[in-house]
């Protein structure tokens, strides 16, 4: 019987340093910086053994993402325009605004479902997320869900 794959969202500084290392490598040979893997792992300090046991396991998360959705989960003060900042930011980098959902606020703070579609034209997930979150009103965005 064959187990079904299994992927975890893991933030960048919780990652070590090799699998990093594997990601840059894989950047330098894509890139065609370097023409060898012998080239990108002794640049980078890395075993080449280390570079082809992590080689297809790791992605950059924005590279792995495009033509899926992503769902957030966003709470935010229940004040006038910032529901409608946060959906300009979304088109604005080029998202596809799939579904809405907002729950009636208690206590002037509203729960925001979003589903967004990623595609080639969309900017780097991490700058979207960067930027909701720093808006005004935002107190925090969590992923709930990439397909």
């Amino acid at each position: 019987m064959q187990s079904e794959e299994q992927f975890y969202l893991v933030k960048k500084e919780a990652l070590p340093e090799v699998l990093l290392k594997v990601v840059e490598a894989k950047h330098l040979l894509d890139s065609e910086k370097v023409l060898t893997v012998q080239e990108a792992t002794q640049a980078l300090g890395i075993s080449r053994s280390s570079f082809y046991k992590y080689k297809d396991d790791i992605e950059p998360f924005r590279n792995n993402t495009r033509g899926r959705t992503i769902t957030f989960m966003i709470q935010m003060d229940d004040k006038p325009g910032l529901l409608s900042n946060v959906l300009g930011t979304v088109a604005q980098d080029g998202f596809n605004i799939l579904t809405i959902h907002q729950s009636i606020p208690v206590n002037n703070i509203a729960m925001v479902t979003l589903s967004v579609e990623i595609n080639s034209e969309s900017e780097g997930i991490g700058l979207l997320i960067d930027t909701i979150r720093a808006m005004s009103g935002i107190h925090y965005l969590k992923i709930l869900a990439s397909e």
